[in-house]
């Protein structure tokens, strides 16, 4: 279901021109706020993130490298669940933040590198920092209907 909901906010993403190049704020990154709830949804942003880069026609260095920085965000945020409020976003910010500027300049020719590490990060503090947070706090109301132990 995570990854399902990955793939179509990315498309959603990409069908408003924000899924790919240096300015990103893919909505689906979000959802990396999940693995706060339940361990399952680190693989499952792993998998949508992998199915959505093959969906949307990235190059293979973005398949593979993009899925790895949602994977080691997913994995951050799942061991700082039990940290500091909020502190959790910060995985995915920084993963997403130092590896997709890489990609865009070796697999893409993007430049100026310096630029795309601005704008990518900038991004994912929207979408995995702010929209994260929103969605974290909706989820936290219902948490014990949402994600019984």
């Amino acid at each position: 279901m995570v990854a399902a909901l990955y793939v179509v906010l990315t498309l959603l993403s990409q069908i408003l021109g924000l899924a790919s190049g240096q300015i990103q704020v893919r909505l689906s990154e979000a959802l990396t706020i999940l693995p706060v709830f339940m361990p399952a949804a680190v693989p499952g942003l792993a998998v949508g993130c992998l199915l959505a880069n093959l969906t949307i026609g990235s190059a293979l260095p973005d398949v593979i490298f993009g899925t790895l920085a949602t994977l080691i965000g997913a994995i951050g945020t799942r061991l700082l669940s039990e940290k500091s409020k909020y502190i959790f976003v910060l995985p995915p910010i920084v993963a997403n933040g130092i590896i997709v500027p890489l990609v865009l300049r070796f697999a893409y020719g993007i430049k100026p590198l310096w630029l795309s590490f601005i704008t990518v990060t900038a991004g994912e503090i929207i979408s995995a920092g702010v929209l994260g947070i929103i969605l974290y706090n909706t989820l936290l109301k219902h948490r014990d209907q949402l994600f019984p132990h």
